[in-house]
């Protein structure tokens, strides 16, 4: 038991160290190539480009679009509660909302009104 303990430390470290090594690069990479010729900012070595990555993770939403975080993250927890009123749903009721639903999505034309 206390060995498979030790696996997914390893594996959930050489995880972070991935994400580290790609996401850092790619911030680096890509804030060189655009920040300093469009707004004339500084270049950035590779310790401050994944700083600014970790800051940016704390400021726009955390680790919220990693679904191995709790569970599945909070799309999970959206599906599970539609799951549960679809089943609470009665034969009638699924079928006013599939016809509800019809339409949804597709373009309307310019002046006219939905249906």
């Amino acid at each position: 038991m206390r060995r498979h303990w030790g696996i997914g430390i390893f594996k959930f470290l050489l995880l972070v160290g991935i994400v580290l090594a790609g996401f850092g690069q790619a911030v680096l990479q890509l804030w060189n190539l655009l920040m300093p010729a469009v707004f004339g900012l500084p270049r950035l070595g590779y310790w401050q480009a994944v700083g600014l990555m970790a800051l940016s993770w704390i400021l726009f939403g955390g680790l919220r679009g990693f679904g191995m975080i709790r569970g599945g993250g909070h799309r999970g927890d959206w599906r599970r509660g539609l799951k549960q009123r679809w089943a609470a749903m009665t034969p009638e009721e699924r079928e006013e909302f599939r016809k509800g639903m019809r339409g949804c999505g597709e373009p309307v034309a310019p002046g006219a009104e939905p249906a």
